[in-house]
C-alpha cells in the first residue's frame, strides 16, 4: 500500500538550541548599543526550522522555503541526485527535474529514501531495492 503523504522537515529540537543560544548572548546583546542585533541570528534560524519542509503526496513534492513554495508534480521529476554537504557530513538531495533543473529538498536525508519511494507510487526507484 502506498502512504498518503509523508512530510520531512527540520527537527524541532533546535529551536531548544536556538532559546540556549538567546539566553548565554543576553551579556553580549546588551553590553554595547546595537549589540542586540546579534537575536536577528537566532531568529532567522527559528524561522527557517519552523517554516521548511518537504512534503510529498501521490501527485507531486511541495518543497517550502522561508520565503516561498514551490509544488512540481511527479511527471517532471527524472531522478534524485545525492551530493555531499559542504558544510557538514551529511548528504543533500535534489531532485532532477526534466527540463534540466534541480530543487534542493530540505530536510530529505538519504534515511528517508525508501519513505519518498513508496510516496511516489513507483515513479522513483527504491534505493532499498525493497
Amino acid at each position: 500500500p502506498t502512504p498518503p503523504r509523508a512530510v520531512f522537515q527540520p527537527s524541532r529540537l533546535g529551536v531548544f538550541v536556538l532559546m540556549a543560544l538567546a539566553v548565554f548572548a543576553i551579556p553580549f546583546a546588551f553590553g554595547a548599543p546595537f549589540f542586540w542585533v546579534i537575536y536577528l541570528i537566532p531568529i532567522g534560524i527559528l524561522v527557517w526550522i519552523l517554516r521548511a519542509r518537504t512534503v510529498a503526496d501521490q501527485d507531486s513534492v511541495t518543497v517550502r522555503r522561508i520565503l516561498r513554495t514551490r509544488r512540481v508534480p511527479w511527471s517532471e521529476i527524472s531522478s534524485l541526485r545525492l551530493r555531499p554537504s559542504t558544510r557538514s557530513r551529511a548528504t543533500r538531495v535534489s531532485a532532477v527535474l526534466t527540463d534540466g533543473g534541480e530543487l534542493a529538498l530540505p530536510a530529505v536525508h538519504i534515511r528517508d529514501l525508501p519513505q519518498l519511494a513508496a510516496v511516489s507510487g513507483g515513479r522513483l526507484p527504491d534505493p532499498a531495492g525493497e
